[in-house]
């Protein structure tokens, strides 16, 4: 069956971000896509150190094993589609979805980019400045990684919880994107794309180490 999972990096569960992950996946449910929230907001999750074990160690799996990262990695590794949320923290994503991004994505990176070809988009909930530069930062990480996007983020407005709900036009962007996502995945889902095998693996950071 085909599979979803989102990640909300709000430390508010129920605050805009998750209305809007919300109304995204529940266009994904009514096309028979299952689907997942993961809450990445407000966990215990450290920054990425650079030190390349993953580049050695190439496990599908970041060496640091005391927080939530690897059991996320599992999660984008066994979905069709991925959709990372976040609201706008000074003029950004927030520290646990950068944290993700950065890890996550080296690990993708050192085994053969592990999310090539899955389906992803992002969700951001904004008060009033930044919310292209965070939708961004979360784009550029599926881009970098290869996946297909599936047309514009979606942007909803709002201060305090809930107040996504009066953005009329945002909510309507969230329901579109995923009926977007959802027809996408559908076609991908009855043609699949021939696979990919890399002509060689990326081993720049494990050279790099080695000449440090």
């Amino acid at each position: 069956m085909t599979k979803v999972v989102a990640f909300n990096g709000s430390p508010r569960k129920d605050g805009n971000t998750s209305i809007l992950i919300r109304h995204i996946l529940a266009e994904l449910e009514k096309e028979g896509i299952e689907t997942e929230t993961i809450q990445l907001g407000g966990m215990k999750i450290h920054g990425c150190t650079a030190c390349g074990k993953c580049f050695e160690n190439r496990d599908r799996r970041c060496v640091f094993d005391d927080d939530m990262v690897n059991a996320c990695i599992e999660k984008m590794c066994n979905a069709d589609g991925i959709i990372l949320g976040s609201p706008v923290y000074f003029l950004d994503v927030t520290p646990e979805m950068k944290a993700l991004i950065d890890r996550a994505g080296f690990v993708s990176f050192a085994n053969g980019h592990l999310f090539r070809n899955k389906v992803g988009n992002a969700a951001v909930a904004v008060r009033r400045a930044g919310a292209s530069r965070t939708a961004d930062s979360m784009l550029h990480f599926l881009l970098a990684s290869e996946m297909i996007v599936s047309g514009l983020p979606a942007i909803g407005i709002g201060l305090d919880a809930g107040d996504v709900m009066n953005d009329e036009e945002g909510i309507a962007r969230a329901k579109s994107l995923g009926q977007t996502m959802a027809q996408l995945l559908n076609q991908l889902n009855r043609y699949p794309l021939p696979a990919y095998k890399p002509a060689q693996s990326d081993d720049r950071m494990a050279k790099k180490r080695k000449q440090e």
